[in-house]
């Protein structure tokens, strides 16, 4: 038992100096060797996934959308709006897409307080517009290194 433990140990060893080795001497501008997860590499394009598909046409200045905030599912007296709120970001705006990812939680919580607040009678007959606004506004406070310009419900549903 002590040589099989003893001889798994050495494999062990061998493939991590092996594969340290190879790490050392591989271009450091060379892709993976393999993806996991199929050939997007284990980045979903379901909505609300908070993970995005890389287009290879696209440029640093095309815009990205955004949709890590997901599906919601707010309680509004005797209602339940059900809604998925998505917009577009510059993709090649690293440090405020990493802010973005750093606030779903507040973006969430901010379209949950707002349509929490809105009565169930009125939430069938609501403007989509000014709610837009308005979210979009509150959502704006919260960054600091870029704006939201447009926002989009792709979702929106009202369960009585």
């Amino acid at each position: 038992m002590y040589r099989v433990f003893l001889a798994v140990i050495i494999v062990l060893i061998l493939l991590l100096v092996s594969g340290s080795l190879f790490a050392v001497i591989r271009d450091s501008d060379s892709g993976p060797l393999f993806r996991i997860g199929g050939k997007n590499g284990g980045t979903g394009s379901r909505p609300g996934s908070g993970r995005y598909t890389v287009n290879p046409n696209r440029t640093e200045d095309s815009p990205a959308v955004f949709t890590g905030i997901g599906s919601l599912r707010i309680p509004s007296g005797n209602a339940t709006v059900v809604l998925s709120i998505s917009f577009p970001y510059p993709s090649g705006d690293r440090p405020f897409t990493e802010e973005l990812v750093s606030r779903i939680g507040d973006f969430r919580s901010v379209a949950n307080v707002y349509f929490s607040s809105i009565p169930s009678k009125n939430i069938t007959a609501f403007d989509e517009e000014a709610a837009k606004k308005e979210i979009l506004k509150r959502y704006n406070a919260l960054l600091r290194l870029g704006k939201i310009e447009t926002l989009y419900f792709t979702d929106f549903i009202v369960l009585e």
